[in-house]
């Protein structure tokens, strides 16, 4: 790895070599997105949590992967047609499991406030919040709140949508972004020659396209890589034998013990 990769810093490390990273938080046991996973994700050993921005009505940036609330919370519909105090009203947590009933869908700011001190963050820009105007963005808005809480130097920001890569970087050169591998907007471009176009930090990929071309070539660029979603443990396996910068996972926990049980075989 060279100097040219900003990576966040990490609260609490390891020190294994694999960044256990809870996707959506620990998603495999709490409703995905919201406080109770993001905690849970703390509390099972998790290093980094992962969330998905999308934008309210009145432009606050919430947390929710899906641009239709059918599914994951009691509103039907697109999410951006909501203000943020409409999103409130809404159960996010009865889908999963009728014991959580009653979460509600978090903003940013609320994730952040409980993340400052505590655990890192990678927050994935979902395609659906961004424009061709960086400046009063969603990037700006989400740099803006990541500065307020301190946690710049601990927060990794990553979109499938390239455009929101450039305006980040644009916006701050400094702040840790990774490219997440976006097979339409690649072509046949390799993850080195697209992290190099685009400034980026890192390149965040399913394992299904962490092919031996591609391993290859973000290993010979020295390119920071971080592989989706993993809850094999046979997989999990294969890729910390592969040498991944580090792994999103449902279930921190099973990673982590999979971390622990590979080293001691080395």
């Amino acid at each position: 790895m060279t100097d040219r990769y900003r990576l966040p810093a990490l609260y609490k490390h390891n020190e294994d070599g694999c960044i256990v990273i809870a996707h959506r938080g620990a998603s495999a046991y709490y409703p995905e997105n919201t406080m109770a996973a993001f905690k849970g994700a703390e509390e099972l050993g998790a290093e980094m949590i992962e969330l998905d921005v999308l934008l309210s009505s009145d432009g606050v940036p919430v947390v929710f992967h899906d641009a239709k609330l059918e599914g994951h919370s009691s509103g039907k519909g697109l999410l951006s047609g909501y203000t943020l105090r409409q999103l409130k009203a809404l159960d996010a947590g009865a889908w999963f499991d009728k014991g959580f009933k009653g979460i509600h869908i978090p903003t940013l700011e609320e994730v952040l406030a409980f993340a400052a001190g505590t655990i890192a963050v990678n927050i994935e820009l979902k395609t659906e919040a961004v424009t061709d105007r960086g400046s009063g963005g969603v990037e700006e808005k989400c740099l803006r709140l990541v500065e307020e809480y301190g946690m710049d130097r601990h927060v990794l920001f990553s979109s499938f949508d390239y455009r929101a890569v450039s305006h980040l970087k644009a916006l701050d050169p400094a702040v840790p972004v990774a490219l997440l591998y976006n097979r339409s907007a690649s072509g046949k471009r390799l993850p080195g020659e697209l992290v190099k176009q685009y400034k980026a930090d890192a390149c965040n990929m399913s394992y299904r396209q962490f092919n031996t071309k591609r391993r290859r070539d973000l290993n010979s660029n020295g390119i920071p890589h971080f592989i989706y979603t993993v809850d094999h443990p046979n997989r999990m396996w294969k890729l910390l034998d592969a040498g991944v910068t580090g792994i999103f996972t449902n279930k921190p926990d099973l990673l982590k013990a999979v971390i622990d049980q590979w080293r001691k075989e080395q």
